[in-house]
């Protein structure tokens, strides 16, 4: 009989309520888990088994969530993984601060526990329907997409894109021509109600530009329309 090995996750939270808590009902939703509860002693382990997850709290002792997050991204490696942040602040900059690190969500405590389940597994399923169900290249302008090996290129140079970053681009560049609302980005790359938080596309919106734009103040993929959201077009293919 075939077995399908259970996804990993690392948590780094020094509370050992909370720990324990998540603790439990991932494993009780099929999920393989180790705790931490500083960022060096989860460091020291990740380099020679790694997971399919991290979810790092930022209040921590020694080095905080935000720099072990900077550093995930910076290691080759490793910078693919998804992070989700979880803390007890719940200030717009502590937010916006984890998304420009790379970060893919961001949970405020306290929080649901049916809701944090809920975000993980749109994390894992959003991998494997991209696996399932893109299978080619797309090609706009000096951007290209490669969805088999989630990779996108910018006049055959590859750019690094976190996992938010490349699915908010592949919408965008499905739908090219098409006018997408703040709000349904949201749903469509968050699979989930984050009502109030359009500044989170906003946010990714302006590193996607400076990653595949030449000039971010004329930009010739992704539109800004006023008072709704953001539409991928190719201005080079219209001259």
């Amino acid at each position: 009989m075939y077995y399908m090995a259970k996804k990993l996750i690392y948590i780094v939270e020094d509370e050992m309520h909370i720990q324990e808590l998540i603790r439990f009902n991932l494993e009780e939703n099929g999920y393989e888990v180790d705790c931490f509860e500083s960022g060096e002693a989860m460091l020291d382990v990740v380099g020679r088994k790694r997971p399919d997850l991290f979810v790092l709290d930022i209040m921590l002792p020694g080095i905080d969530g935000f720099e072990i997050c900077r550093r995930i991204k910076e290691n080759y490696e490793l910078k693919k993984i998804p992070i989700i942040m979880l803390t007890a602040k719940n200030d717009e900059l502590d937010r916006v601060l984890g998304l420009e690190l790379g970060a893919d969500d961001y949970i405020s405590k306290p929080f649901s526990v049916r809701e944090f389940i809920a975000r993980v597994k749109v994390v894992f399923r959003r991998q494997a329907d991209t696996a399932e169900n893109t299978s080619k290249t797309i090609n706009v302008g000096k951007i290209s997409i490669d969805f088999e090996r989630r990779e996108v290129y910018k006049d055959g140079q590859i750019i690094e894109m976190t996992f938010k970053e490349y699915e908010l681009l592949k919408l965008l560049i499905i739908n090219k021509g098409k006018v997408l609302s703040r709000e349904m980005l949201l749903e469509k790359v968050w699979g989930y109600d984050f009502f109030g938080e359009t500044r989170t596309v906003d946010v990714h919106i302006r590193y996607l530009r400076q990653k595949i734009e030449d000039d971010n103040n004329n930009p010739a993929y992704i539109e800004t329309v006023r008072g709704i959201g953001y539409r991928f077009s190719d201005k080079e293919d219209q001259e």
